[in-house]
């Protein structure tokens, strides 16, 4: 036997530091990373929200499709959407945080940090467009709605609060986190399709159940999809920093 073999040491769990405590990880370049959403290469998909908005608007699409929508009687497959969309942005990555934190895996503790952060500035930038915009939300589960009120907006600060209005916050959040996924794994397919099926079920769900217009939906896909690919790259850099 030789005796100067040696056993092959077993792989150890990242020793995590404070680096990943959870106030670290969730704000790890957030600042940097909100500023992105809104530099001058993305403006104009800002601006795209905006339009595609005001087409569907004016062209009385969104009044439409919500009318459409409270008659088709799909209103109960879609109703999950509500409370699905604002618990799991906070329950799941606190799941897989505690979960890393317990195995002393220092990956899977950034994904947790990616989708809160993701979910964190999704909240925050569609409350901003709303404090703005203020408009007025759709009376859901309203089958008999007669009066056509999509065009209502009240603009100036805080005329509609942030809790209803343009865009969605369930969708910009959902899409937010699916991107930030994509971001984190851009080779595996499984992830892109299972967050983008989350993504278009909680967004298409909560305009076709009535809480938001179609157009909402719309903007909320595209600020959520720039938030998410903003803090994804992020977490996935500094993944790739650390080895």
């Amino acid at each position: 036997m030789d005796n100067n073999h040696k056993p092959t040491e077993q792989a150890k769990p990242e020793i995590l530091s404070k680096e990943f405590y959870m106030r670290a990880i969730l704000f790890r370049g957030f600042l940097k990373n909100a500023a992105s959403c809104f530099r001058p290469r993305v403006l104009p998909l800002h601006l795209a929200a905006i339009a595609l908005t005001w087409l569907c608007v004016t062209s009385g699409f969104d009044w439409s499709f919500y009318v459409a929508a409270q008659r088709s009687g799909v209103n109960a497959f879609f109703f999950p959407a509500l409370p699905f969309g604002a618990l799991l942005p906070i329950m799941v990555p606190l799941g897989i945080y505690f979960y890393g934190q317990w195995r002393r895996i220092g990956g899977i503790v950034r994904i947790a940090g990616a989708i809160g952060q993701s979910a964190l500035i999704g909240l925050l930038l569609s409350g901003l467009y709303k404090a703005f915009t203020g408009r007025m939300h759709p009376k859901f589960f309203d089958g008999n709605a007669l009066v056509d009120i999509s065009h209502n907006f009240r603009f100036g600060f805080w005329r509609g609060g942030v809790f209803w209005g343009w865009p969605s916050s369930h969708t910009t959040i959902s899409f937010a986190v699916a991107f930030a996924l994509i971001s984190l794994f851009p080779k595996n397919r499984t992830v892109h399709v299972l967050a983008l099926l989350y993504a278009f079920y909680i967004g298409i769900g909560v305009a076709t159940v009535g809480i938001h217009w179609f157009s909402e939906f719309i903007a909320g896909a595209i600020f959520g999809s720039l938030v998410g690919l903003a803090v994804g790259r992020s977490y996935r850099a500094y993944a790739e920093e650390r080895g």
